[in-house]
């Protein structure tokens, strides 16, 4: 807590579960005794969103990863959203948590990856660190899985904005691509203006994210009580955009999932970072009440 500014972490997943400005909700919660909803506050390392098929190929070396999405036989979200993670340091204002993304099927290089959430008077600032500890180059993608929220605004209520000026084709029943990412130019699905969300449903990947002038990508959710602004770093110019009608204790929701490459990227390769032996890389993103 910061002043009026207050945040919420779990140990398990270090995932976001309450983040708020004077008693005011910018991200959706869930109780204490709870399992994350539909993915709310997740941390997705080493990749985000899925791997068709759970498998890719490192130097050649077929990788067979767990499928943690049967009905679709992907891997989904990384290997750490569900495993306890280390408090490292915790202030009044800010927590760092820690886990080793260790050796495992599909998985052979070692990773250490924090994070820290601070709360400060302009909002909430998350940052992603990971280093290879492992004696081999490897690629990775970071993402997480917040749900935005413009105050007391009902979702439907409520204009969304994104950075986005590309969107990448999914196949409806496996949700992975399709095909290349085409531009948003005079589709439905052009938000760079912003557009209603009443009757939009989406779950769908977004890229072309570039930063503006002072140098990180914005996303934006209004309402009439509010809005909340989604910024990140430059390398996460990627966002998941899905808008399930029944999140608990609220109905319609939207989550903005900013990532740092595509879903299926260690198959495709599309803006995987890599890391070599000993080589570290952080990213942030945040959370800033508008209004």
């Amino acid at each position: 807590m910061d002043g009026s500014a207050r945040a919420v972490v779990t140990e398990v997943g270090a995932g976001l579960r309450v983040f708020e400005v004077d008693g005011v909700p910018f991200a959706e919660s869930y109780p204490e005794d709870a399992s994350p909803p539909m993915g709310a506050g997740c941390v997705l390392v080493p990749w985000p969103n899925r791997v068709a098929g759970a498998r890719w190929t490192l130097d050649g070396e077929p990788q067979h990863l767990e499928v943690t999405e049967p009905a679709r036989g992907n891997a989904i979200h990384g290997l750490v959203r569900r495993r306890p993670w280390r408090v490292v340091e915790h202030t009044g204002s800010s927590v760092t948590l820690e886990i080793d993304v260790e050796p495992a099927p599909g998985w052979p290089v070692p990773l250490r990856t924090t994070i820290t959430y601070s709360v400060d008077g302009a909002g909430l600032t998350v940052t992603h660190a990971v280093e290879n500890v492992g004696d081999r180059a490897v690629p990775f993608g970071v993402g997480t899985h917040p749900y935005p929220r413009a105050g007391r605004s009902a979702t439907d209520d409520c204009e969304l904005r994104l950075a986005a000026s590309t969107v990448l084709p999914l196949d409806p029943d496996r949700m992975v691509p399709s095909g290349p990412a085409r531009p948003v130019d005079g589709t439905d699905l052009d938000f760079r203006s912003g557009r209603p969300l009443a009757g939009v449903n989406l779950d769908t990947p977004f890229g072309g994210c570039l930063p503006e002038d002072d140098g990180v990508v914005h996303h934006r959710l209004t309402g009439p009580d509010g809005g909340v602004e989604l910024w990140a770093d430059p390398d996460f110019r990627w966002v998941q955009v899905y808008t399930p009608d029944a999140f608990p204790g609220r109905g319609r929701a939207v989550a903005v999932e900013p990532m740092t490459c595509p879903p299926d990227a260690l198959n495709s390769g599309i803006d995987l970072l890599t890391l070599t032996p000993g080589e570290r890389w952080s990213g942030r993103w945040g959370l800033r009440p508008l209004g």
